[in-house]
């Protein structure tokens, strides 16, 4: 099975921007769907992007829509969430999430939706 690791989280003023990474253990990375969740402290995980198998289709939440970019290199078994304009609500702990699947759907939100998940890389905003 599949095993994630993020990086890139860190300290950045609103405006700013952030890369995160997520490296996937694995030979069948290019088999799930990646999907990248965030939380906020006290509050629940919440969707924030989805990326289908090859890279092809993705989907956002509306509030990161035109801000952030989901990306994924199969060669590197990586998925990536590039992060521009940020504001201090973009705040919290990204994680991402894997979904086997051999359909074509990708559009998963859900977080019981996802099977295998990384151990989350901390995101700061100031204002």
């Amino acid at each position: 099975q599949v095993q994630l690791v993020e990086s890139g989280g860190g300290l950045v003023q609103a405006g700013g921007s952030l890369r995160l990474s997520c490296a996937a253990s694995g030979r069948t990375f290019s088999t799930y769907v990646m999907g990248w969740f965030r939380q906020a402290q006290g509050k629940e995980r919440e969707f924030v992007a989805a990326i289908n198998w090859n890279g092809g289709s993705t989907d956002y939440t509306d509030s990161v829509k035109g801000r952030f970019t989901i990306s994924r290199d199969n060669a590197k078994n990586t998925v990536y969430l590039q992060m521009n304009s940020l504001k201090p609500e973009d705040t919290g702990v990204y994680y991402c999430a894997s979904k086997y699947t051999r359909g074509i759907s990708y559009r998963f939100r859900s977080i019981s939706e996802y099977d295998r998940w990384g151990q989350g890389t901390q995101v700061t905003v100031s204002s």
